[in-house]
C-alpha cells in the first residue's frame, strides 16, 4: 500500500519530466528541418536586414523625426515588425503538419500531446531570438545606439521576447484554425500588415490623418514600439493624444503582451485538442 502511495505521489514529477523530454525531441525535430532547409531562416535573417537597409538608406532620407536621428528611431519599429511577422513560421509549420497527417502519426507515439506544441514554441522562440540578435547587430552597423542603463536595455529585450511569445501563440492559433497551409500567408498578412504599417513603427503618429492617429495610438504594435524606444533611450515622437495607456508605454506594452498570451494560448490548446481528437 505504501509503495503504491509513493508511486502515485511521484507521478506528477514523472509526467513533467516526460513532457520536458518529449518537448526537447520535438524542438530538435523542428531545428533539424531548418538544418535541412536553411532557406526557412530567410524570414528571420536576410529579410530583417533588408528592411533595416531599405528604410535607413532608401526611405530614411525622406522621413524625418524632429530633433532626432531617424535610424535610432527606426530600429525599435523594425524589431517589433520582424517579431510580429514571426507568427507566420509556427502557423505554416503546424498547418502543414495537420494537412499531411504528421500529427496523427505523432499521436501513435507514447509522448505527451502538449509536447508537440511546446516543442514548436521553443524552436520558434530560438528562431526569433536569432532574428533579434541579427537585427540588433545590423542596427549597430547603420548607427543605432542605446542611451539607457544596462538594466533598461535588458528590460527592452525581455519585453521583446515576451512579445515574441505572444506572436508565436497567435501564429499557433492561426495554424490550427486554417484549412490549408496556403491560407496562412493570407490570414497572417491581413493581421500583421495593418498592425505594423498603421503604427509608429516607421513614421511619427503626427504624420497620420487624425482618425488613423487614434487607431494607431492604441495599436499594440505602436505601444510595444514606443516602450522599446523608451527603454533603449531612442527618439520618441511627441504623443499627440494622452491617456493612461499612451502615457505609460512600458506598463501598457506588458499588459498587451500578457493579454495576447492569455487569449491565444488557451484557444490554441483547445483548438489543438479539437483538431487531434477522433
Amino acid at each position: 500500500m505504501s509503495a503504491i502511495a509513493v508511486s502515485t505521489s511521484r507521478s506528477p514529477d514523472r509526467v513533467k519530466s516526460h513532457l520536458f523530454a518529449d518537448s526537447i525531441v520535438f524542438t530538435k525535430r523542428n531545428l533539424a528541418h531548418i538544418r535541412q532547409l536553411p532557406e526557412k531562416l530567410l524570414d528571420v535573417t536576410i529579410q530583417p536586414i533588408m528592411f533595416v537597409l531599405l528604410f535607413a538608406y532608401v526611405f530614411g532620407g525622406a522621413i524625418s523625426v524632429p530633433g532626432s536621428n531617424y535610424r535610432e528611431y527606426l530600429i525599435g519599429g523594425i524589431l517589433v515588425q520582424s517579431v510580429a511577422f514571426g507568427l507566420v513560421g509556427p502557423a505554416s509549420s503546424i498547418a502543414t503538419d495537420l494537412t499531411e497527417g504528421v500529427i496523427d502519426r505523432f499521436r501513435s507515439l507514447p509522448s505527451s500531446r502538449a509536447a508537440y506544441l511546446l516543442g514548436h514554441f521553443i524552436a520558434e522562440m530560438l528562431g526569433l531570438a536569432l532574428a533579434i540578435s541579427i537585427l540588433s547587430g545590423t542596427g549597430l552597423i547603420v548607427g543605432w545606439r542605446t542611451h539607457q542603463s544596462v538594466t533598461h536595455v535588458v528590460g527592452a529585450y525581455l519585453l521583446l521576447l515576451l512579445f515574441a511569445a505572444a506572436m508565436i501563440s497567435v501564429g499557433t492559433l492561426i495554424g490550427l484554425s486554417v484549412r490549408t497551409p496556403d491560407a496562412v500567408m493570407g490570414v497572417a498578412f491581413v493581421v500583421v500588415f495593418p498592425l505594423t504599417f498603421m503604427s509608429n513603427a516607421f513614421v511619427p503618429l503626427s504624420t497620420l490623418p487624425n482618425v488613423l492617429q487614434t487607431i494607431a495610438a492604441y495599436n499594440p504594435v505602436s505601444i510595444v514600439v514606443a516602450a522599446l524606444r523608451e527603454l533603449f533611450g531612442n527618439p520618441t515622437a511627441p504623443t499627440t493624444k494622452h491617456s493612461w495607456i499612451l502615457d505609460h508605454q512600458v506598463a501598457s506594452a506588458l499588459l498587451w503582451c500578457m493579454l495576447l498570451l492569455v487569449i491565444a494560448m488557451p484557444l490554441a490548446l483547445r483548438k489543438f485538442r479539437l483538431r487531434t481528437t477522433d
